[in-house]
Parts: structure tokens; C-alpha cells; sequence
């Protein structure tokens, strides 16, 4: 069963069918799909109640653990925040995206921290690595806000909206993160 955590701020869970709605809107912004992999625009009928059942099925398996960011005050829906896991190599990839009300309150950085302290301590993970459009610096702060480093940048990686992107690959040795809390 995936855990529930909370931060000062958040509580992390599992998203719920309930969710799909507020997920279809927030994510469905265009300023938030823009900046992201995988997010679609527009966001399509039906969409968020299949992506959630799939979180549902990735977390069973050990794979990925999706989690909604939800403000303690008031229990809206902020975002989300995963982690996917290469049980092979022992290593995660931190995702996450937030609706465009709750840019630039350190909401994406707080729920970061959580999930790479699981990464690390529950799923013993050796790594937790991230990546980010160049043009999306924020979410690269966030990465560097939770102590990764710069490992590199990938010239037109992906093909988003029939625009070639760059991409910035960011990473945190569990070596390194025992020996920044200590």
C-alpha cells in the first residue's frame, strides 16, 4: 500500500477517481502542459480517470509512486509529485507538475523533498534523478533546491508540439544525500 506523508505545508496521497476533474483542469492548463513531457493539450475527456487508475497499477507493482499535492488548509488539489523507479538500477526519476494558482510558493520544492527522503530511506534507492525543459527554469530550481546536481544538458531531446527541446538532467546520489543531512 503506497504511503500518505505530510509535510509542514502538504499532505501527499494517492490520487483518487475523484480527483480526475481538478486533475483534467489544472493540468490541462496550457502554461503547465506547455513546460512538461507528457501532459497533452487539450487535456482529453477521460484522460485523468485513465492516468490515475495506471498510478494506481505502477504503485502496486513497485514502479511508481503518484502522489496529489494537497494544501493542508483548505484540501484542494495543487498537483502531483511522483516517483518512478528502475528497481534494476536502483534509481528513481522525481516527476511533478503544479497548477498554475500555486507557482512560486515552494509548494513543488516541500513535496520534492519528501518524496527524494523516500526515495532514499523507504525504496533505498542508490539515486533520484529529474529532468526539465530548458525553458521551464523553475522546476530546475526545484532540483536544485533539494540538492541535485547539474549532470547535463540533452539538445533537442524531445519533440513537444512539433518543436524540438533541450533538456536538463539533474541527479542525487544517496551518498550525497546522507552526506547533506548529517
Amino acid at each position: 500500500m503506497q504511503p500518505i506523508f505530510e509535510t509542514e505545508r502538504l499532505l501527499l496521497r494517492p490520487f483518487e477517481l475523484t480527483d480526475a476533474s481538478k486533475v483534467q483542469e489544472l493540468a490541462g492548463d496550457i502554461e503547465v502542459a506547455k513546460t512538461t513531457l507528457s501532459i497533452p493539450y487539450p487535456y482529453p475527456d477521460g484522460a485523468a480517470e485513465s492516468w490515475i487508475s495506471g498510478c494506481k497499477e505502477r504503485s502496486q507493482e513497485g514502479v511508481g509512486f503518484t502522489y496529489a499535492i494537497v494544501s493542508k488548509d483548505n484540501h484542494s488539489l495543487i498537483g502531483c509529485m511522483s516517483i518512478n523507479v528502475s528497481k534494476s538500477h536502483k534509481r528513481g526519476e522525481l516527476a511533478y507538475w503544479l497548477g498554475k494558482p500555486f507557482w512560486g510558493h515552494g509548494y513543488a520544492t516541500e513535496a520534492a523533498r519528501r518524496l527524494v527522503a523516500f526515495g532514499f530511506k523507504e525504496l533505498d534507492l542508490n539515486k533520484v534523478w529529474a529532468a526539465a525543459m530548458t525553458k521551464n527554469p523553475a522546476s530546475s530550481n526545484v532540483m536544485k533546491k533539494v540538492g541535485m546536481k547539474l549532470e547535463g544538458q540533452f539538445q533537442q531531446h524531445i519533440l513537444k508540439w512539433n518543436e524540438f527541446e533541450d533538456l536538463v538532467f539533474y541527479g542525487l546520489t544517496k551518498r550525497d544525500y546522507t552526506d547533506s543531512i548529517l
